[in-house]
């Protein structure tokens, strides 16, 4: 789990208003940093299956989310994937 200190300033980067916690932006920062934590996991345990199991549904969802984003506001999703880091 992340440490709630790295959570609330992932939370404050990402809101979309003062006290947005649940919003689509959110919750892709918070699910990129479980990623990026558990991909680094798996670098030094690769027999790990259960942990790898679970990078790959992270992943599925942050997929959903992204695509989500990317139907009702793709200029949004792209600031998004920008800011994070992720593809093009």
């Amino acid at each position: 789990m992340l440490q709630s200190e790295k959570k609330k300033e992932l939370i404050g980067q990402f809101a979309l208003k003062e006290g947005d916690t649940g919003s689509a932006d959110v919750q892709i920062a918070v699910l990129s940093e479980r990623i990026s934590a558990l991909t680094e996991h798996l670098k030094v345990n690769r027999h790990d299956h259960n942990t790898r199991r679970a990078l790959l549904r992270l992943t599925g969802r942050r997929r959903r989310l992204l695509a989500y984003v990317f139907r009702h506001d793709p200029v949004r999703y792209r600031s998004l994937v920008a800011r994070l880091g992720l593809r093009r």
